[in-house]
């Protein structure tokens, strides 16, 4: 095997672990022992457990930061047709790397202010309120306020993905029908300046 092969072995050995058992229950002799190498190669690849893991938890995050960039656009089309993209690009991330998904979410979950997933969804957030603010801004609404409602629809879909993790029903496509049913039609009756009825 050569050094480019073995490493990637490490990493996909790792990345199955960290999935089974979270970054404190993983250790490097498990990892060695299911690549069938000595604790010194996994060092030497990566300096120790946070090395590998630090790597595996970087290329999930930009792998799905790389697949709802790439659906958004630079934000052409139909909101609504935006919003089922998103939606539809984190349910196929889940579906198709689910491993992945468990390790970003389990040490950091997805109401926490800090932590790798919680970034992640800063960086998503980001673009989602670039392309809201366009189209606030073109409708009458405060651009100012896109960064809100950017936040509050990325959340809605992570903690409906990390919950559509374990119990895969109803299928992916009908789960992000109903999210942009909820939040379209939300959406598409928002109050120019919304007030609390009761106090």
């Amino acid at each position: 095997m050569t050094g480019k092969e073995r490493r990637q072995q490490l990493l996909d050995v790792a990345r199955e672990l960290f999935a089974e058992k979270g970054f404190d229950g993983t250790s490097i002799e498990e990892i060695a022992h299911r690549a069938g190498v000595s604790k010194p190669v996994v060092y030497e690849h990566f300096g120790g457990k946070e090395g590998v893991y630090a790597v595996v938890v970087d290329r999930e995050m930009q792998y799905l930061l790389d697949s709802v960039v790439a659906v958004l656009g630079d934000g052409d089309g139909h909101p609504r047709e935006l919003l089922e993209r998103a939606a539809r690009a984190l349910l196929n991330y889940i579906e198709g790397s689910s491993d992945g998904f468990r390790i970003m979410v389990r040490d950091s979950p997805v109401a926490s202010a800090t932590g790798t997933f919680s970034s992640l969804l800063n960086d998503i957030a980001s673009q989602v309120e670039h392309i809201l603010g366009l189209h606030f801004d073109a409708r009458g609404y405060d651009p100012k306020l896109a960064g809100l409602y950017a936040q509050a629809l990325v959340g809605m879909v992570a903690l409906t993905g990390q919950w559509w993790l374990e119990v895969r029903k109803p299928k992916k496509d009908e789960v992000a029908a109903h999210l942009v049913n909820l939040a379209w039609n939300g959406l598409s009756h928002l109050e120019g300046k919304p007030r609390l009825r009761s106090r």
